[in-house]
Order: C-alpha cells, then structure tokens, then sequence
C-alpha cells in the first residue's frame, strides 16, 4: 500500500521545526510508514509481536503463517491451542488470538464505523478483546487506520529514542514524553515511526 496522504507534509513540518527529525528524515528517504491493509492480520501481528523482539515477532509470525496459510478469523478460530502453540506462541497469545477470531466471526467489532470514532472511542472498543491493551490499540491505529497524530507512550523503542536522541541517555517519565512530543503534534504517529527507524533501519509493519 502507498504511504498515507499526509505524509510528505507532515516529514517537511517535522523536519522543519526539530533538527533531529530532519537528519532521521533525510536519512530514511524512500521509506515511510506503509500498511498490510488487513484489520484482522493488524491486529494479530501486534498480539504475537507483544513483549518480544522485532526479529523474534516475524519469526513466530513466519511459523504461524505456514500453519494457517489463509489468516483469517475463521481459519485461527478452527485451529486448536496446540497447533497455535507449536508456533511459538505462549499459551496467553494463543488464547488472545482466538477471542480476537472470536470478535471478528461474531461482529462483536464495530468495523464499518472505525472510521468515524476518534482515536480514544476506537481504542477503547479494541481493549475489549482479550490480550489488547492501549499499546497493541495504538499499533492498530498508527499501522491500519493510519492516524496521523498517537504517541504509544508505553512503546519502548520510542522511549529508548527520545532519551537517546534528545536527552544524552537519561530517561524520561510519561509525563515528561507527553510535554516532550508537544513538538511533534499534529504528526506524533509520523515522529514516532522516524524515532523507531533511528533505532532499527528496517520499517516495521503490522
């Protein structure tokens, strides 16, 4: 899928007004934040991808496609906890992803008016899945429904960039991020995503 249709404003504000986002920007030219366009798959990535590494993630992720060919909530709903757990999955995600097929076969989701919920009433009905909390919402919204302006203030690699980048190392309290990223709005989602490149060149994807 293409880049978001802000996007090309958004790094030229961005790197106009903070001149670490200006190096990240020029330095990651060609890439940009880009969507596999399935909700379900979005959210799934974001469930195996939780509290493990980026490269650990894909490869789960890998064992888990080669055992459910076609991902999609009816065919996770069929396979049983032991196939799923073979994947590498713990048995917490396997139980996740189920009540996520769950949701989706049932319509338990409001899909066809994601669009016209605002960042806090969409997460909000996300976290009613088992296994979704604020952060695994927020991937939702950055990576799927493409918002233009969530901060994960519980994403470590963001946490990890700003202290590095902007602060010799030392850490920073919640708080301190949100008065922080004030700088980045309207375009937090955009700054969060350069932040995560400085860490790891290869984009990731949910």
């Amino acid at each position: 899928m293409k880049p978001p249709d802000y996007w090309k404003q958004a790094t030229r504000e961005l790197a106009a007004n903070d001149p670490v986002m200006r190096k990240l920007v020029a330095n990651s030219k060609g890439l940009a934040l880009r969507s596999r366009g399935d909700a379900f798959n979005t959210l799934a990535r974001s469930i195996v991808g939780q509290q493990i590494s980026v490269k650990a993630a894909q490869s789960v992720w890998n064992k888990l496609i080669a055992a459910v060919p076609a991902m999609h909530p009816e065919a996770v709903r069929g396979h049983g906890a032991d196939a799923l757990r073979a994947c590498g999955l713990s048995r917490g995600k396997v139980i996740y992803l189920h009540d996520l097929a769950h949701h989706f076969v049932e319509g338990k989701l409001s899909v066809g008016r994601w669009d016209e919920m605002s960042d806090e009433e969409l997460i909000a009905e996300l976290t009613q899945v088992r296994g979704i909390g604020r952060w695994t919402a927020e991937m939702f919204l950055i990576f799927y429904m493409m918002r233009p302006d969530v901060l994960p203030l519980d994403d470590i690699g963001l946490q990890n960039a700003v202290s590095r980048h902007y602060y010799k190392g030392k850490p920073r309290t919640r708080k301190q991020l949100i008065t922080f990223a004030k700088r980045w709005q309207p375009w937090r989602s955009v700054a969060t995503w350069y932040m995560w490149r400085s860490l790891d060149p290869v984009p990731v994807e949910y």
